[in-house]
């Protein structure tokens, strides 16, 4: 599972899921098969990890959603409070309090038929919030994973903005199937001009001269991990850019890393079955690494 393996938990058998507002045990959590997140991939999500009691940079995580939401030309029918308290209501009834990752999805709601247009609708959006006991594994942290290049790319808003976290993924789990199918744990994506993007599921760094490296942004999701990486290497003086490079860059970096929500910063060891730099962990990545743990903790 590269990036995304976690210790299995036996607590998450029975941990409770919201939807609509109301709890359910896992195994009576349902939607509707008329729902338009299951009918067409229709609404958003966005994803929060509970550290020491504390929802980190849950704010960001909100914004984030709300202008998902907002691109789509979805309401979500509830305020940004009324959401961030059911939230916190669904962490209590769990008691919940480290090491869990919380996914919140908004559906268009219920249809009245399988049909596309978005104002053929008969109920109001559907909230789910999924909680789970989920650390991820240590192990990943320093060992890394292994990157391929995908020839799947990443498109411009004209076809489907990237840059939001809709339900719609076919995008990306192409690319985490070509990548699977290469040996790879994560895919390396090309925007539509032939730079490099993003993963199918993390966001990409590498270093060269000792500078950190990031695509430009444009056709990836608005990361936040990615964005505290980038803040976190300006307040510390270390150099890095937005730009854009190529595989072959990729091929000769120093370092590597992806980002994301769930494990924060994890090295690449390889591309494409070479090694990057010494095939292990470097030293910047693990300099990041302990900074951005200290952001999380506050």
């Amino acid at each position: 599972m590269g990036t995304h393996e976690y210790e299995e938990d036996p607590r998450n058998e029975t941990v409770l899921i919201s939807v609509n507002g109301e709890l359910f045990p896992r195994s009576e959590a349902m939607v509707s098969v008329f729902d338009a997140g299951f009918l067409l991939g229709d609404g958003v999500w966005e994803s929060f990890r509970l550290h020491e009691g504390k929802l980190v940079f849950i704010e960001d995580h909100m914004d984030r959603l709300f202008r998902g939401a907002a691109q789509i030309s979805l309401d979500p029918g509830r305020s940004r409070g009324e959401i961030r308290d059911e939230i916190d209501r669904v962490i209590t009834a769990n008691q919940m309090h480290d090491q869990v990752h919380l996914r919140l999805i908004i559906s268009r709601g219920i249809k009245p038929t399988p049909y596309q247009a978005p104002w053929v609708i008969s109920s109001p959006p559907t909230i789910v919030i999924i909680p789970e006991f989920k650390r991820a594994n240590p192990r990943r942290a320093v060992e890394g994973i292994r990157l391929v290049s995908v020839e799947v790319r990443r498109s411009g808003p004209e076809v489907q903005d990237p840059r939001i976290n809709s339900l719609s993924k076919h995008n990306c789990i192409a690319a985490c199937i070509e990548a699977a199918e290469k040996g790879g744990e994560e895919g390396l994506m090309l925007d539509p001009h032939g730079f490099v993007s993003t993963c199918n599921s993390t966001h990409f760094f590498m270093v060269k001269g000792g500078a950190v490296w990031t695509s430009t942004g444009e056709f990836c999701l608005e990361g936040i991990t990615r964005g505290k990486v980038l803040e976190i290497c300006d307040r510390n003086g270390i150099p890095f850019s937005e730009r854009n490079f190529t595989f072959e860059d990729v091929s000769s970096a120093e370092e590597a890393f992806v980002t994301g929500t769930f494990a924060g910063l994890t090295p690449v060891v390889s591309f494409d079955g070479r090694p990057i730099g010494e095939g292990k962990r470097g030293p910047i990545c693990e300099l990041l690494q302990n900074l951005y743990q200290e952001l999380v903790r506050g």
